[in-house]
């Protein structure tokens, strides 16, 4: 006799199937959430790494710029000290011509001329104030004056002739010049 199968065997084979995809499906879902989870552990990772190495450079940049503020610190203390420096090596410079201004002005000096003050403004400026007997003696001042080599173009600012006793009371202004020496002059002749 034959044999007949009354179950319903397309319903059996396709609840098989039905399974199977579940299988094949919760697998595939379990692979893609370990997938998902590896990446998003490694996207932390280097989110991670890279916060550490930015904070690394927000350290490392801090050390510079306190470098930086302490070079700027000797710069400013540098320059100051170039500066006292250059200041020193000027009056340095012009202690010999005090001497030699102060001699100079002696030995111009005419007989009838007494100074009462002698006042330097700027780096080459020098006013001097005096009283003469008369107003010759002022003129033969300022002549020997532009002779000199240490002074150039005196200009009287004020005179006054007091009639009483007759002495005139003046006010000279004298450029200081640094003469040349002989190397200098002979530089410029073209000598040397």
């Amino acid at each position: 006799m034959t044999k007949i199968n009354l179950l319903p065997w397309r319903e059996t084979h396709r609840r098989e199937k039905n399974n199977e995809f579940y299988v094949i499906l919760a697998v595939v879902a379990a692979l893609a959430a370990g997938a998902g989870f590896g990446g998003l552990q490694f996207a932390k990772d280097k989110v991670q790494f890279q916060e550490k190495r930015n904070a690394r450079l927000t350290t490392e940049i801090d050390l510079l710029q306190d470098e930086l503020a302490a070079i700027r610190e000797l710069e400013t203390t540098k320059n100051n000290l170039l500066a006292r420096m250059k200041i020193i090596q000027e009056l340095q410079g012009q202690r010999p011509q005090i001497v030699h201004t102060f001699h100079e002005v002696a030995t111009r000096l005419p007989d009838g001329v007494f100074l009462t003050s002698m006042k330097q403004f700027g780096s080459n400026q020098l006013i001097i104030e005096g009283r003469a007997e008369s107003n010759a003696r002022v003129s033969a001042l300022m002549r020997r004056m532009d002779r000199s080599d240490f002074f150039s173009n005196p200009t009287l600012d004020v005179i006054k002739a007091n009639v009483n006793d007759g002495i005139s009371e003046f006010k000279l202004s004298i450029i200081q010049v640094k003469p040349k020496t002989e190397g200098e002059e002979e530089a410029e002749n073209g000598a040397i």
